[in-house]
């Protein structure tokens, strides 16, 4: 059950990036509905992947970034530009987690364990759904800056332009007081579970760093005016550090939050 709803969740994550690509180069609209309904059964998959799984170890497996951001594409693809430029931009970005999840991730971290005692905390939930959902919306907004960025330079399509400035500028200003409290209650769950609110993880750095880069385009943003294209500059480099924190410290570095995959 657990390979074949994993499957099922690749192959409409695949559908879905090829149905929304077809709709953006070829100008086919039905391939957008059907792009956000192979979307949906990306999500159920995935969504009774968790339950199947947390049924079995009895905890919630609560890190799959690749569900969070699938659950952000059904909340925005209702905004008021055609949803296929947002499938566009998460499908693939999905479907690449789902990938990198089965095939680059270590086997022994693939498989359920039982939580040590440091994890088996009521903080858990909160602390993981939290920056999950941060990085899910943080990750989109800053994609649409990069988008902003190459049609910028590419094209004079003013009103696109500003529609993605928006979005994106919602979509941080949304991931960024989710990051602060993920950043907040898991300084409260490492003094509880190890005696000391901050050690300087490789994890908790880069949060810090995510959260400084993210902080800096919000007030520069909201204090200097800076729309457009020099927020879609910040934006791009946040997107680069919500990266590194996701998974570039996992590959390069051992800590509380990472085991050093290429050691």
């Amino acid at each position: 059950m657990e390979n074949l709803l994993n499957n099922s969740s690749f192959f409409f994550l695949f559908c879905s990036m090829v149905f929304y690509w077809i709709r953006a180069f070829f100008n086919i609209s039905i391939f957008s509905s059907l792009g956000k309904k192979a979307i949906i059964g990306g999500n159920l998959s995935m969504f009774f992947l968790l339950i199947f799984r947390g049924i079995q170890e009895k905890h919630f497996p609560l890190s799959n970034l690749s569900w969070s951001l699938t659950f952000i594409h059904l909340i925005y693809s209702n905004f008021q530009f055609s949803d296929f430029i947002i499938g566009s931009i998460l499908a693939p970005t999905a479907l690449f987690l789902n990938a990198f999840a089965s095939f680059q991730i270590p086997e022994s971290l693939q498989k359920l364990s039982p939580l040590i005692p440091a994890l088996q905390s009521n903080w858990l939930m909160m602390h993981v759904t939290v920056m999950l959902l941060s990085y899910a919306t943080l990750i989109f907004g800053s994609i649409l800056s990069i988008v902003f960025l190459f049609l910028f330079q590419s094209f004079s399509l003013n009103i696109l332009l500003n529609q993605l400035d928006q979005l994106s500028f919602r979509s941080i200003g949304i991931g960024f007081p989710l990051l602060t409290v993920g950043i907040l209650s898991g300084s409260v769950w490492a003094n509880e579970a190890w005696g000391s609110y901050w050690s300087w993880d490789p994890k908790e750095t880069w949060s810090l760093v995510t959260w400084i880069v993210f902080a800096t385009y919000l007030h520069l943003r909201l204090t200097q005016q800076w729309d457009g294209y020099k927020s879609a500059i910040l934006g791009t480099v946040g997107f680069f550090a919500v990266w590194i924190c996701f998974l570039g410290v996992n590959f390069l570095a051992k800590g509380f939050h990472s085991y050093g995959w290429f050691h």
